[in-house]
């Protein structure tokens, strides 16, 4: 990604933030969760087209270890070690990485659609269940 792209990444996020959490749901302002969330911005952004992910459980975490959102993201972008500006970070919650956001200042601020909080916001990484729990991250477009 370029730092123009950066840049509009985390502005896209930015318009999501008080968007109400809802499974599976991908309108601004109405509902969303982190996955589908993920795939608007950076469908607006022009990093990606959007897709269907299909379906998927609430709790898929706890009965699967399956990495779907890993998978998705390795599809459309590189793991990268070091997060920048408009990259995503993803936590794994029980078996699988199953909750992610966009770094906009690794660790300081990350916004994402936070189930607990009700919706999208932007925190620090560490903030109460995000504490300690393993990460990974990726640069969406940068195939290098």
């Amino acid at each position: 990604m370029t730092p123009a792209q950066r840049d509009q990444v985390c502005a896209i996020a930015r318009r999501w933030i008080r968007t109400p959490w809802h499974h599976r749901a991908r309108v601004e302002g109405v509902g969303v969760d982190c996955a589908q969330r993920l795939i608007a911005v950076y469908a607006e952004a022009g990093l990606l087209d959007a897709f269907d992910p299909g379906d998927y459980a609430i709790d898929q975490m706890l009965h699967s270890d399956r990495e779907d959102f890993r998978a998705w993201c390795a599809r459309f972008g590189a793991e990268v070690e070091q997060p920048q500006p408009g990259d995503v970070v993803l936590w794994r919650f029980g078996r699988s990485f199953s909750h992610g956001g966009i770094v906009v200042s690794w660790p300081d601020r990350v916004i994402h659609a936070y189930r607990p909080w009700g919706g999208v916001a932007e925190t620090p990484a560490d903030v109460a269940l995000l504490n300690g729990r393993s990460t990974c991250f990726y640069a969406i477009g940068d195939f290098s």
